[in-house]
């Protein structure tokens, strides 16, 4: 089952590589079976910049009164269950470094130990509205204020917590900026 669209994993890798001048390391909030940060992986090869990827490795958490959606039945806690080690091979395979791997539900991250100090790109694909919300406050403090954050599934009928985590984030904070591309939130500041 495809996660990201080819056109969604083209636009992520057109707005990545447009930050590869900011200041900052690459981060992936819910990296699944790691195909996009493969991708992410290949365009920073010729970089110093370092990849930063996150999973629970256990599959979605519990969803919330702010996830039900009856297009979203199938998304259950324990689906999209995926080992790091599944994730890690794949980077061997393909003959690229393997990113720095955190294995962990976002909520028990510690912003100074478990992330970079600065951000350039974060792509945030964590599904449920606790999910996206945390990624958005553990990341949003440390984005270089040229950097890009992505969130995906946003308006997506199947996950509305995506969105509503976005939207709230942007009414608390107003030195953001929105704009969509397919199932795509793209955040930057003013």
């Amino acid at each position: 089952m495809e996660q990201v669209s080819k056109p969604e994993t083209e636009e992520i890798l057109r707005l990545a590589e447009s930050t590869l001048s900011v200041e900052g390391d690459f981060v992936e909030l819910g990296c699944y079976k790691g195909d996009t940060s493969l991708k992410l992986a290949k365009l920073l090869k010729p970089s110093d910049k370092k990849l930063w990827l996150y999973d629970s490795f256990a599959g979605l958490p519990e969803k919330t009164r702010e996830d039900q959606s009856a297009a979203g039945d199938q998304f259950k806690k324990g689906e999209l269950f995926v080992t790091k080690r599944e994730v890690v091979l794949k980077f061997k395979r393909a003959g690229l470094r393997v990113p720095i791997i955190k294995k962990a539900f976002f909520e028990d991250l510690d912003p100074e130990t478990d992330l970079p100090g600065k951000i350039a790109f974060a792509f945030l694909d964590g599904d449920l509205y606790g999910s996206i919300k945390t990624s958005l406050k553990l990341v949003a403090p440390k984005l270089d204020k040229q950097g890009t954050i992505i969130v995906h599934d946003y308006n997506n009928p199947e996950l509305p917590g995506s969105s509503r985590a976005v939207d709230e984030f942007l009414s608390q904070n107003p030195n953001f900026r929105l704009s969509q591309n397919h199932t795509l939130a793209i955040l930057r500041t003013n």
